[in-house]
């Protein structure tokens, strides 16, 4: 049978339902809501506070924010739909909610690989060029330092997702995971898609590996000018200053790298399915919590607003 005999009109997906493999699918049913409400009202929480607390009114706290935008948005473009698909039994997703789902999951990835770049270079200027911090980091570079990533982001998004969705699909419309991902949607093409996944992964390198090097030459410039200082205490401010940011870092890039850039070969759906909820779940939760608990200037205007309430 020909593949054009095969392949289905622009119907439904169906998507990996995310619990029921488990023996008891109410506990991580569970937990995942509770990942989400506290992802949703950490990052509400910190964008507030850095609107709201003229201390935190800067740079580093504007990157901050608009980190929180993109785990916020993140977390809700699929776990909700997890969740309600779970609770009504029915894992359809239309071809046009797939393609929103894909495009928005693309463009945020994206944009927070290079964002979380942003951050480091501020962080580096704060402390290395600490005199040269109000031009280096005057309001329409920080601007473009925000845009830029966006931008970015949406346009690698927009390529790939129009051509992804553009491929001739086969009569199974199952998809291996709980949402739509582009490395699952490409296992239901009924066409060679070689050629694509060699450009696929060289957009995951450009998007990992410059923004990651970038980041580990900042680290190191400031940790070597800190030792050559001979303070313990400088190098103790710098940690407690930036080893919330190296945290999230680590989290993030650790995991997308082993998703994106390892070989095929080494690749298997259950793993990308426990990768995926890894950096997807997790990670947005993690980062209110370690940015609001290690930053003591967050930390202070939260006890300010809640002592305020009393």
């Amino acid at each position: 049978m020909s593949c054009q005999n095969n392949q289905t009109s622009r119907s439904d997906f169906i998507l990996l339902d995310l619990f029921l493999g488990t023996q008891a699918p109410w506990i991580p049913f569970t937990f995942t809501v509770l990942a989400l409400l506290v992802t949703l009202f950490g990052n509400t929480t910190i964008i507030i506070l850095i609107r709201a607390d003229s201390r935190l009114q800067s740079p580093m706290y504007f990157l901050l924010s608009q980190l929180s935008i993109i785990d916020f948005l993140c977390i809700s473009t699929f776990v909700p739909y997890t969740a309600l698909a779970f609770l009504s039994g029915n894992n359809h997703i239309s071809f046009i909610g797939c393609g929103v789902q894909l495009f928005l999951f693309t463009t945020l990835v994206g944009a927070e690989c290079l964002l979380l770049a942003a951050m480091a270079y501020d962080c580096y200027v704060a402390i290395c060029h600490p005199l040269g911090y109000p031009i280096f980091m005057r309001p329409l570079i920080c601007m473009l330092m925000v845009v830029g990533p966006w931008l970015r982001g949406l346009l690698n998004a927009l390529i790939h997702v129009v051509y992804t969705l553009t491929l001739p699909y086969c009569i199974s419309r199952e998809i291996y995971h709980f949402f739509c991902d582009i490395p699952a949607l490409l296992k239901l093409v009924c066409v060679d898609t070689s050629q694509y996944e060699k450009g696929l992964f060289v957009s995951g390198v450009i998007f990992l590996l410059p923004p990651m090097s970038a980041i580990m030459a900042s680290y190191g410039k400031i940790l070597s000018i800190i030792l050559r200082a001979g303070s313990s205490m400088n190098l103790r401010k710098t940690l407690a200053t930036c080893s919330s940011h190296m945290t999230v870092v680590s989290v993030f890039y650790g995991t997308a790298i082993i998703k994106y850039l390892r070989p095929k070969s080494y690749h298997s759906p259950e793993q990308d399915v426990l990768v995926s909820v890894f950096y997807t779940i997790l990670t947005p939760v993690l980062n209110p919590l370690i940015y609001s608990l290690r930053n003591k200037d967050v930390a202070r205007a939260l006890r300010k607003v809640l002592k305020n309430r009393e």
